[in-house]
């Protein structure tokens, strides 16, 4: 369930780091650390670069982003 004052978007994996943490880029070029969110988390979701992912973020802070699976 996505809150209510969250921003959705789509992107792209382009590196994986560390902890379960990404970096994606998003369509307009900016490039943020994403994290697996949910119960995605637990099924042990593995993202390869190249992937396209959804991503819930914060309208407060928009270099961190959620993985919606």
């Amino acid at each position: 369930m996505v809150r209510e004052n969250t921003i959705e978007v789509e992107g792209a994996i382009v590196e994986a780091l560390p902890n379960k943490t990404y970096c994606v880029e998003l369509a307009n070029g900016h490039r943020l650390r994403a994290y697996v969110a949910g119960k995605a988390k637990f099924s042990l979701a593995q993202f390869a670069p190249g992937e396209k992912v959804r991503l819930a973020l914060s309208p407060y802070d928009l270099s961190v982003g959620r993985i919606l699976v």
